[in-house]
């Protein structure tokens, strides 16, 4: 029987934020982005200049009761997307906005963590929840994308999501937007022609579907502040997700050999923290090295692996980030040598 240790209920933070979230937006809609700034001011504040938060316990081996977290956070991002949304039905415009963030906030930081974490599951199960979170914020291709597409080409040229030296935050956002979806739409007509499947076997398409059908019926009723809510919330989300996914390889390039290949995925070739609040509120997703070189370990398993270090936790590069003379200027001189090739 598998016991959990002491520092792994760390890992329960990851229900307390959407737990907190709801209990907000239902007692107080029109502040509940306050506790959301609150919560990841406090965040980024602490693993910036709490020397006790910069460092998250090590790994000790299997715990697979912990992918219950996982699980648990389903439920939870579909009541604060139902609640969010009763909330913003009658609402005037700075209360959607303020839902919008709170709600996106949970919903990218962690429903896109969480959705990431169970696709990489060898159990068919979690990876039809990580289908229903990413449906939630309108980016199933996310699901097609990452396991079939970035994690064969990250820290490469041709990876969309896998920034490059100099690019800045706002450049590389339409790139790996664009290139993507489309990448993701092309992974999946070759699967399916390879498989010898039609289009009605793709749970992309029926994602896709699903979440045009929602669109189209909250236009057709009237629920035009429901649909605000929506659609601004799933951009957050997704915008945080594309930001996270600029910091984890930003300027980090796999070298090639004679024949033009990428050489192999190796520690050096993805940016890494190991700050406590936000490896647990984020299912150690920080430890970004050792899930590239072991792409199905789970993440109570994943360990601080060395290789190039971010200045802080991903709560605070997020916003480094976004002040492209600030984060090149913490970057460039942390970045390693490119690889020859």
């Amino acid at each position: 029987m598998t016991t959990w240790r002491l520092s792994d209920l760390r890992f329960l933070l990851g229900l307390l934020l959407p737990a907190l979230t709801l209990w907000s937006v239902l007692d107080d809609p029109a502040h509940a982005a306050v506790g959301a700034a609150v919560i990841w001011g406090v965040i980024a504040l602490g693993e910036a200049t709490v020397p006790w938060f910069r460092r998250s316990p090590p790994s000790a081996g299997p715990q697979p009761a912990l992918a219950w977290i996982l699980r648990a956070f389903v439920p939870l991002e579909i009541l604060l997307l139902v609640a969010g949304g009763a909330a913003a039905a009658h609402a005037d415009l700075p209360t959607i906005l303020g839902l919008a963030f709170a709600v996106g906030f949970v919903a990218g930081a962690q429903g896109i963590t969480f959705a990431h974490e169970l696709g990489h599951s060898r159990h068919r199960g979690d990876r039809a929840l990580g289908w229903v979170l990413m449906g939630c914020v309108m980016y199933g291709h996310f699901m097609v994308e990452h396991y079939r597409g970035h994690h064969v080409r990250a820290a490469t040229h041709d990876d969309p999501a896998s920034a490059r030296p100099g690019e800045s935050l706002w450049r590389f956002l339409p790139r790996t937007l664009a290139g993507s979806w489309m990448h993701a739409w092309k992974l999946e007509s070759e699967f399916l022609h390879l498989r010898r499947k039609s289009w009605m076997r793709s749970p992309l398409l029926w994602c896709t579907v699903a979440n045009v059908a929602v669109l189209t019926g909250l236009a057709a009723a009237g629920w035009w502040g429901v649909l605000l809510f929506w659609v601004l919330q799933s951009a957050f989300a997704i915008w945080l997700l594309e930001t996270v996914n600029y910091i984890e390889h930003y300027g980090l390039q796999r070298g090639t050999d004679a024949d033009g290949r990428p050489e192999p995925f190796g520690t050096q070739h993805a940016w890494n923290a190991d700050t406590l609040l936000s490896n647990s509120v984020l299912a150690n997703l920080q430890r970004h090295s050792d899930h590239h070189v072991h792409a199905w370990k789970p993440y109570p398993e994943l360990q601080a692996l060395p290789g190039p270090q971010l200045p802080t936790g991903y709560a605070g590069c997020i916003l480094l980030a976004a002040l492209p003379p600030v984060w090149f200027g913490l970057m460039h001189r942390r970045r390693p040598a490119p690889a020859g090739g």
